[in-house]
């Protein structure tokens, strides 16, 4: 009788010590994958963020496009996955530099100042063409002496960029860039950056800059759905390029 009891406690004691060191390794497991987002992200425990939000360029008041409330749910879902907190601001309310917090900026230069902003100084290579007449033209992109333009519900374009503007270390605060020709477009590099963020990680780094050119297909039937990697612009967009002309008008060029 004391043999078989203590076969059993010694059979309880292992099964307790292999259920402790199976929890154990998970939850190493478990956070060594959240420190690798929150390093990618800017976004360490409790830490605040800036979502930086265009206006709909439809109406003459400050309001916000139903796919780019989509896309801020999105986002909203990464940070609180990091366990940070996001402060939404309106495109001209954002007044900060580089570094001090992670943003998240949304929208085209058209409808978003700080967009604006952010092309000129950190993707100088970009060209977007501004005008508001009405032309095959209208809203494409220009990058690396290629031209991308918009075909309404066939294939719209949309930058995705992480840039860290010189900062390094592991207190990085990255800005982030959705940068569409359409609502559904920023809505879609949300949600590519959501599903796509630990092979982002491996590929540039966590710590690395990237800007993509994504393609939205058919939105008109699969809306934010179907994207395609059309190309690695980094090199391309952050490199100046020369006026032509003395500059275009209506174009938004370094």
């Amino acid at each position: 009788m004391d043999e078989n009891l203590r076969e059993i406690l010694l059979g309880v004691l292992a099964a307790g010590i292999t259920a402790a060191l199976g929890w154990f390794a998970r939850t190493y497991l478990w956070r060594r994958k959240q420190l690798r987002k929150q390093r990618f992200f800017g976004l360490p425990d409790n830490s605040e963020c800036l979502l930086v939000v265009n206006r709909d360029p439809a109406t003459s008041e400050w309001s916000v496009q139903r796919n780019d409330v989509f896309a801020l749910l999105e986002l909203s879902a990464l940070i609180k996955d990091c366990g940070a907190h996001a402060d939404v601001v309106p495109q001209d309310g954002a007044q900060q530099g580089f570094g001090e917090r992670t943003e998240f900026c949304l929208g085209g230069p058209t409808s978003n100042r700080r967009m604006a902003a952010h092309l000129q100084s950190l993707l100088p290579g970009v060209q977007i063409n501004m005008e508001r007449e009405p032309g095959p033209d209208r809203s494409a992109f220009t990058i690396g002496g290629e031209r991308y333009r918009l075909e309404h519900g066939t294939a719209e374009y949309v930058l995705l960029a992480r840039l860290t503007a010189g900062q390094t270390g592991d207190n990085v605060r990255p800005v982030f860039l959705f940068c569409g020709q359409r609502g559904v477009t920023n809505q879609a590099a949300t949600r590519y950056l959501a599903r796509n963020h630990v092979r982002l990680s491996r590929k540039h780094g966590q710590h690395g800059n990237f800007c993509l050119l994504l393609k939205v297909v058919n939105s008109q039937a699969y809306g934010p759905d179907v994207v395609e990697l059309v190309a690695d612009v980094t090199r391309a967009a952050t490199t100046p390029v020369a006026p032509a002309n003395g500059g275009r008008r209506g174009a938004h060029r370094a």
